[in-house]
Protein backbone atom coordinates (compact mmCIF):
# COMPACT_ATOMS: atom_id res chain seq x y z
CA UNK A 1 0.00 0.00 0.00
CA UNK A 2 1.34 3.41 -0.92
CA UNK A 3 0.66 6.42 1.25
CA UNK A 4 0.89 8.71 -1.80
CA UNK A 5 2.87 11.80 -0.80
CA UNK A 6 2.27 11.72 2.94
CA UNK A 7 5.27 11.70 5.23
CA UNK A 8 5.72 8.41 7.03
CA UNK A 9 6.75 7.70 10.61
CA UNK A 10 7.51 4.43 12.33
CA UNK A 11 6.46 4.57 15.99
CA UNK A 12 7.46 1.73 18.30
CA UNK A 13 5.62 1.01 21.52
CA UNK A 14 2.58 2.39 19.72
CA UNK A 15 0.05 0.56 21.89
CA UNK A 16 1.31 2.31 25.04
CA UNK A 17 0.62 5.71 26.54
CA UNK A 18 3.32 7.83 24.88
CA UNK A 19 3.49 5.71 21.74
CA UNK A 20 -0.25 5.93 21.20
CA UNK A 21 -0.24 9.68 21.84
CA UNK A 22 2.60 10.13 19.33
CA UNK A 23 0.72 8.05 16.77
CA UNK A 24 -2.42 10.17 17.18
CA UNK A 25 -0.45 13.44 17.01
CA UNK A 26 1.28 12.45 13.79
CA UNK A 27 -1.97 11.28 12.22
CA UNK A 28 -3.64 14.56 13.15
CA UNK A 29 -0.71 16.38 11.52
CA UNK A 30 -1.28 14.62 8.22
CA UNK A 31 1.43 11.99 8.49
CA UNK A 32 0.94 8.29 7.95
CA UNK A 33 2.12 6.05 10.77
CA UNK A 34 3.42 2.50 10.94
CA UNK A 35 2.63 1.59 14.55
CA UNK A 36 4.75 -1.26 15.92
CA UNK A 37 4.17 -3.03 19.21
CA UNK A 38 4.20 -6.51 20.70
CA UNK A 39 0.50 -5.89 21.43
CA UNK A 40 -1.96 -5.53 18.55
CA UNK A 41 -2.50 -2.10 16.99
CA UNK A 42 -5.44 -1.96 14.60
CA UNK A 43 -4.72 -0.61 11.13
CA UNK A 44 -6.84 2.25 9.87
CA UNK A 45 -6.84 5.31 7.63
CA UNK A 46 -3.21 6.30 7.30
CA UNK A 47 -2.24 3.76 9.96
CA UNK A 48 -0.52 0.39 9.67
CA UNK A 49 -0.42 -1.83 12.74
CA UNK A 50 2.73 -3.96 12.93
CA UNK A 51 3.08 -6.83 15.40
CA UNK A 52 6.74 -6.93 16.42
CA UNK A 53 8.92 -8.27 19.20
CA UNK A 54 11.42 -5.43 19.35
CA UNK A 55 13.73 -7.32 21.70
CA UNK A 56 14.58 -9.49 18.67
CA UNK A 57 16.85 -8.11 15.95
CA UNK A 58 14.92 -9.87 13.21
CA UNK A 59 11.71 -8.34 14.58
CA UNK A 60 13.25 -4.86 14.46
CA UNK A 61 14.36 -5.26 10.88
CA UNK A 62 11.03 -6.72 9.83
CA UNK A 63 9.16 -3.78 11.36
CA UNK A 64 11.23 -1.29 9.39
CA UNK A 65 10.81 -3.35 6.22
CA UNK A 66 7.02 -3.48 6.63
CA UNK A 67 6.83 0.25 7.31
CA UNK A 68 8.80 1.13 4.17
CA UNK A 69 7.01 -1.42 1.98
CA UNK A 70 3.69 0.07 3.09
CA UNK A 71 4.63 3.74 3.06
CA UNK A 72 7.12 3.83 0.22
CA UNK A 73 9.47 5.94 2.33
CA UNK A 74 10.44 6.64 5.92
CA UNK A 75 10.74 10.18 7.26
CA UNK A 76 10.94 9.64 11.01
CA UNK A 77 11.42 6.94 13.62
CA UNK A 78 10.07 7.43 17.13
CA UNK A 79 11.48 4.81 19.48
CA UNK A 80 8.86 4.85 22.25
CA UNK A 81 8.87 1.17 23.23
CA UNK A 82 9.99 0.63 26.81
CA UNK A 83 9.59 -1.47 29.93
CA UNK A 84 10.19 -0.71 33.59
CA UNK A 85 11.81 -2.66 36.39
CA UNK A 86 13.01 -1.83 39.87
CA UNK A 87 14.54 -3.58 42.83
CA UNK A 88 17.82 -4.12 44.63
CA UNK A 89 20.82 -4.59 42.36
CA UNK A 90 21.90 -7.57 44.47
CA UNK A 91 18.69 -9.36 43.48
CA UNK A 92 18.73 -8.67 39.72
CA UNK A 93 18.36 -11.76 37.56
CA UNK A 94 19.91 -12.22 34.16
CA UNK A 95 16.46 -12.65 32.68
CA UNK A 96 15.28 -9.31 34.05
CA UNK A 97 18.43 -7.57 32.79
CA UNK A 98 17.95 -9.09 29.33
CA UNK A 99 14.24 -8.19 29.23
CA UNK A 100 14.80 -4.52 30.01
CA UNK A 101 17.91 -4.07 27.90
CA UNK A 102 16.32 -6.01 25.06
CA UNK A 103 13.42 -3.61 24.67
CA UNK A 104 14.80 -0.31 25.96
CA UNK A 105 18.23 -0.33 24.33
CA UNK A 106 18.81 -3.26 21.97
CA UNK A 107 15.47 -2.88 20.22
CA UNK A 108 15.87 0.88 19.89
CA UNK A 109 19.35 0.44 18.45
CA UNK A 110 18.42 -2.14 15.83
CA UNK A 111 15.24 -0.39 14.71
CA UNK A 112 17.34 2.72 14.16
CA UNK A 113 20.09 0.74 12.46
CA UNK A 114 17.66 -0.78 9.99
CA UNK A 115 16.06 2.60 9.30
CA UNK A 116 19.27 4.49 8.50
CA UNK A 117 19.35 3.90 4.69
CA UNK A 118 15.73 5.02 4.37
CA UNK A 119 16.18 8.06 6.61
CA UNK A 120 19.25 9.07 4.62
CA UNK A 121 17.12 9.11 1.47
CA UNK A 122 14.46 11.29 3.09
CA UNK A 123 16.90 13.29 5.24
CA UNK A 124 14.70 12.27 8.12
CA UNK A 125 15.10 12.06 11.86
CA UNK A 126 14.99 9.82 14.92
CA UNK A 127 13.47 10.68 18.28
CA UNK A 128 14.29 8.32 21.14
CA UNK A 129 12.44 8.03 24.44
CA UNK A 130 14.97 8.24 27.23
CA UNK A 131 13.99 9.31 30.75
CA UNK A 132 15.00 11.45 33.68
CA UNK A 133 16.56 8.11 34.73
CA UNK A 134 18.73 8.36 31.62
CA UNK A 135 20.46 11.49 32.88
CA UNK A 136 20.48 10.93 36.63
CA UNK A 137 20.64 7.91 38.87
CA UNK A 138 17.59 6.57 40.70
CA UNK A 139 18.20 4.34 43.70
CA UNK A 140 16.56 0.96 43.31
CA UNK A 141 16.26 1.21 39.52
CA UNK A 142 19.80 0.45 38.37
CA UNK A 143 18.82 -1.75 35.43
CA UNK A 144 16.31 0.76 34.08
CA UNK A 145 18.80 3.60 34.57
CA UNK A 146 21.47 1.64 32.71
CA UNK A 147 19.12 1.08 29.78
CA UNK A 148 18.02 4.71 29.57
CA UNK A 149 21.51 6.05 30.18
CA UNK A 150 22.52 3.96 27.19
CA UNK A 151 19.74 5.57 25.16
CA UNK A 152 20.91 9.05 26.11
CA UNK A 153 24.55 8.59 25.11
CA UNK A 154 23.62 6.47 22.07
CA UNK A 155 21.51 9.39 20.88
CA UNK A 156 24.55 11.66 20.95
CA UNK A 157 26.79 9.13 19.22
CA UNK A 158 24.28 8.48 16.44
CA UNK A 159 23.66 12.20 15.96
CA UNK A 160 27.34 12.70 15.21
CA UNK A 161 27.61 9.63 13.00
CA UNK A 162 24.51 10.37 10.96
CA UNK A 163 24.77 14.16 10.62
CA UNK A 164 26.69 13.87 7.31
CA UNK A 165 23.72 11.91 5.94
CA UNK A 166 21.27 14.65 6.91
CA UNK A 167 19.71 12.58 9.69
CA UNK A 168 18.97 14.21 13.04
CA UNK A 169 18.82 12.15 16.25
CA UNK A 170 17.41 13.47 19.53
CA UNK A 171 16.06 12.06 22.77
CA UNK A 172 13.23 13.20 25.01
CA UNK A 173 13.75 12.55 28.72
CA UNK A 174 10.39 12.60 30.50
CA UNK A 175 9.71 12.34 34.17
CA UNK A 176 6.76 10.26 35.34
CA UNK A 177 4.09 10.09 32.66
CA UNK A 178 0.45 9.27 33.43
CA UNK A 179 0.33 6.07 31.40
CA UNK A 180 -0.44 2.36 31.59
CA UNK A 181 3.26 1.79 32.23
CA UNK A 182 3.21 4.04 35.30
CA UNK A 183 0.04 2.46 36.65
CA UNK A 184 1.50 -0.99 36.08
CA UNK A 185 4.67 0.10 37.83
CA UNK A 186 2.66 1.24 40.87
CA UNK A 187 0.65 -1.96 40.94
CA UNK A 188 3.73 -4.19 40.65
CA UNK A 189 6.01 -2.37 43.06
CA UNK A 190 3.65 -0.49 45.35
CA UNK A 191 3.42 -3.19 48.02
CA UNK A 192 -0.36 -3.39 47.55
CA UNK A 193 -0.62 0.39 47.98
CA UNK A 194 -0.35 1.76 44.44
CA UNK A 195 -1.71 5.20 45.31
CA UNK A 196 0.85 5.61 48.09
CA UNK A 197 3.55 4.65 45.57
CA UNK A 198 2.32 7.30 43.13
CA UNK A 199 2.11 9.88 45.91
CA UNK A 200 5.76 9.21 46.80
CA UNK A 201 6.76 9.84 43.20
CA UNK A 202 4.94 13.18 43.13
CA UNK A 203 6.53 14.18 46.41
CA UNK A 204 9.88 14.26 44.65
CA UNK A 205 8.89 17.10 42.30
CA UNK A 206 9.74 20.72 43.06
CA UNK A 207 6.14 21.89 42.54
CA UNK A 208 5.18 20.52 45.95
CA UNK A 209 1.42 20.29 46.43
CA UNK A 210 0.89 21.43 42.82
CA UNK A 211 2.88 18.52 41.35
CA UNK A 212 1.17 16.35 38.77
CA UNK A 213 2.14 13.65 36.32
CA UNK A 214 2.99 14.51 32.74
CA UNK A 215 0.34 13.72 30.14
CA UNK A 216 1.33 11.54 27.16
CA UNK A 217 0.02 14.22 24.78
CA UNK A 218 2.51 16.72 26.23
CA UNK A 219 5.42 14.44 25.34
CA UNK A 220 3.89 13.74 21.93
CA UNK A 221 3.75 17.48 21.22
CA UNK A 222 7.45 17.84 21.97
CA UNK A 223 8.27 14.90 19.71
CA UNK A 224 6.08 16.40 16.98
CA UNK A 225 8.08 19.62 17.18
CA UNK A 226 11.38 17.74 16.93
CA UNK A 227 10.49 16.26 13.54
CA UNK A 228 9.52 19.64 12.04
CA UNK A 229 11.77 21.75 9.81
CA UNK A 230 11.84 24.43 12.53
CA UNK A 231 13.84 21.97 14.66
CA UNK A 232 16.57 21.60 12.02
CA UNK A 233 19.40 22.89 14.27
CA UNK A 234 18.54 20.43 17.05
CA UNK A 235 20.43 17.14 16.98
CA UNK A 236 22.27 15.16 19.62
CA UNK A 237 20.09 16.67 22.35
CA UNK A 238 18.64 15.00 25.42
CA UNK A 239 15.67 17.23 26.19
CA UNK A 240 14.24 17.04 29.69
CA UNK A 241 10.47 17.25 30.13
CA UNK A 242 10.15 16.50 33.82
CA UNK A 243 8.88 19.58 35.67
CA UNK A 244 12.47 20.23 36.82
CA UNK A 245 12.89 16.86 38.53
CA UNK A 246 16.41 16.44 37.12
CA UNK A 247 17.40 20.12 37.29
CA UNK A 248 19.03 19.88 40.72
CA UNK A 249 17.06 22.88 42.00
CA UNK A 250 15.95 21.46 45.31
Amino acid sequence: MSTANARVALVTGAAGGIGDAVTQRFLSGGWHVAAADVRPVASGQGLLGIAADLSDVAGCRAAVHQAVAWGGQLDAVVNAAGVWTEGAAADTTEAEWDRVMGVNLKGLYFVTSAAIPHLATSRGCVVNLSSDAGIQGNAGAAVYCASKGGVSILTKALALELAPHGIRVNAVCPGDVDSPMLRGQAAAYGAAQPQAYLDRLLAGYPQGAQARFIQPAEIAELIWFLVQPAAAPITGANISADFGLSAGIF
